[in-house]
């Protein structure tokens, strides 16, 4: 790139700033989402939830199926990173 089209990209460096850290939070976001302990911690908080009646069984049955399809995203995730190696 020369001098002209640096000055001209100038006005713009801005929005690559900003859109390389959105795609950092995501990216941040999205590996705490799948983390297995964070999931496995969330499944132990959710039976807590339920002994301690704070949930009634039905809460606890769907906001378990979230967290277990969670996990086996992760599952097939690793499987499928495992077979690209």
């Amino acid at each position: 790139m020369g001098l002209i089209g640096g000055l001209l990209g100038l006005p713009a460096a801005p929005f690559r700033g900003a859109g390389w850290v959105l795609r950092q939070v995501v990216a941040e976001a999205e590996r705490q989402y799948y983390d297995p302990s964070a999931i496995q911690r969330e499944l132990l908080d959710l039976s807590r939830q339920l002994d301690e009646g704070l949930i009634d069984e039905e809460e606890f049955d769907r906001r378990e199926d979230e967290l277990l399809d969670r996990l086996q995203a992760v599952q097939e995730r690793q499987r499928r990173d495992q077979g690209e190696q």
